[in-house]
């Protein structure tokens, strides 16, 4: 079975995520990702120009106004969904982890991709939780804010 995450899949209409959708970046400039433990080429990339940021930019200005408004349980509820996304795809994540960094699976798939979920759910659940304490309560020999 092929173990590589499949990135050309994945970014096929571009590695830009602005307002909710995938879109090549409008610079002419390409940026090579590279497998560091093989030195083979996984993916290539067109970067951002300024107009992707002038894009983004308006994009969360645009997204500002609804998430300062949502409550503390609306904040909650879109950071668990996000965790369950996550975690639906954490086999995909830990492949593209391992690819793109050139560290071993079982880093990416007992380390890195669990913690990013688990550290998801913990602020879902403090989202609930907001009395201005977050600092260093996450885990014994991590800081999270």
């Amino acid at each position: 079975m092929d173990q590589r995450f499949d990135v050309t899949e994945r970014f096929a209409d571009g590695a830009q995520y602005i307002a909710g959708r995938l879109r090549q970046g409008g610079s002419e400039a390409t940026h090579p990702v590279v497998d560091p433990a093989t030195g083979e080429r996984v993916f290539s990339y067109r970067l951002a120009g300024p107009a992707d940021v002038d894009a983004a930019v308006a994009a969360a200005g645009g997204a500002l106004p609804e998430w300062a408004g949502a409550t503390p349980g609306e904040r909650s509820d879109a950071l668990h969904r996000f965790a369950a996304v996550l975690t639906e795809r954490a086999e995909d994540l830990a492949r593209a982890e391992s690819s793109q960094c050139g560290k071993p699976i079982k880093l990416s798939t007992e380390f890195d991709v669990p913690g990013t979920i688990d550290n998801t759910a913990f602020f879902a659940g403090a989202a609930r939780q907001l009395e201005g304490k977050a600092a260093a309560e996450y885990s014994g020999d991590h800081t999270s804010y």
